[in-house]
């Protein structure tokens, strides 16, 4: 659940979540029914009688900034309570395993890319025969790009971040100058940018990443996993590395593929001083809860893609305790 409405009081009812505005029920769920509290507006209030139900239901509650931004997360502390995964996260830093993760990051991010760019080029086969042969020579070299990183090897992520970084980043600047391109006149577009930015395509992506940051963080806790012992990212301060890894394999899919649709199909945001305005928030809001619902075949099986979150998560773990082999997640086209 995500409440964005300025003014919002988030209450408890018998064993039930409860979303009021102005005294008015506009939203209800069985806490044994929710997941996970997102509030995404700074005006809103919520009771210790909701947060002490969301804690004791496992119901993560996280904190939005306007532009999307995490800036808290309230969870119970017996998340916290395994060892030994924890143990061997910090240990792989120091061997291959952190090596096979940040491959493992990388693959699935630029895999993800393609695969929506092919999304987009298929719709553009008969509308657009330059744009679809032109994406189509793109996710070539992308893929060629992609070869580097499997090829690479050591015993350290330190002796080989620069080298990922380089795959990554060129694959990057691909993907990005497509996207520009099938959205057309459609939009402003001046490049992908993170904080700060003022134009609708990165104030949505922005604003989605935040949501998917919740989902990705949660997922990470309830395995049993650091969220700021990343690998590919570096650590600092306040960083959450872990979960800026982890989240790379399902940007493009959860995020970019429903934002992307709906601008081609016309929608436009409306951005008060550089900022999505309310109205717009929800929409990227819907948009990625839609897509989190959404089915997508993981390991020859139909999940949620909610729940592939999750089950990565919980593979990540288990590659850590060496308890098998770790595969990013891969969306269809």
């Amino acid at each position: 659940m995500v409440v964005e409405r300025y003014g919002a009081f988030i209450g408890k009812t018998s064993e039930r979540l409860v979303v009021r505005e102005q005294k008015r029920v506009v939203a209800e769920v069985p806490f044994a029914d929710l997941e996970q509290l997102t509030i995404a507006t700074g005006g809103a209030a919520i009771s210790v009688d909701a947060i002490r139900a969301c804690v004791e239901h496992g119901v993560q509650i996280n904190f939005l900034s306007g532009a999307g931004r995490p800036y808290a997360k309230v969870t119970s502390p017996t998340l916290l309570g395994t060892v030994v995964t924890r143990r061997e996260q910090m240990l792989a830093y120091t061997d291959r395993r952190g090596v096979e993760i940040a491959r493992a990051v990388v693959e699935g991010k630029v895999r993800n890319q393609v695969n929506v760019l092919k999304y987009f080029a298929k719709h553009r086969r008969r509308a657009d025969p330059a744009l679809y042969d032109r994406i189509y020579a793109e996710t070539r070299s992308m893929t060629e790009i992609l070869t580097e990183a499997a090829r690479l090897d050591g015993e350290r992520i330190d002796d080989l971040r620069a080298q990922f970084l380089s795959v990554e980043g060129r694959a990057a600047r691909r993907y990005w100058d497509l996207v520009g391109a099938i959205l057309g006149t459609k939009v402003e577009f001046p490049g992908r940018e993170h904080r700060g930015a003022a134009d609708p395509l990165n104030a949505m992506l922005n604003y989605g990443y935040g949501i998917l940051y919740g989902e990705g963080w949660g997922a990470l806790l309830l395995a049993g996993l650091e969220p700021f012992a990343g690998f590919l990212h570096v650590d600092r301060p306040g960083k959450p590395s872990l979960v800026l890894d982890f989240v790379e394999q399902f940007r493009q899919q959860v995020v970019d593929r429903p934002v992307v649709a709906a601008l081609s199909r016309g929608y436009q945001p409306k951005l008060v001083e550089g900022r999505l305005d309310e109205a717009s928030r929800r929409e990227v809001a819907r948009l990625v809860r839609e897509r989190l619902e959404s089915s997508e075949t993981h390991q020859g099986k139909k999940h949620r893609l909610k729940t592939v979150v999750h089950l990565q998560a919980r593979a990540l773990a288990g590659f850590l305790r060496g308890e098998g082999k770790y595969r990013a997640f891969v969306g269809a086209w």
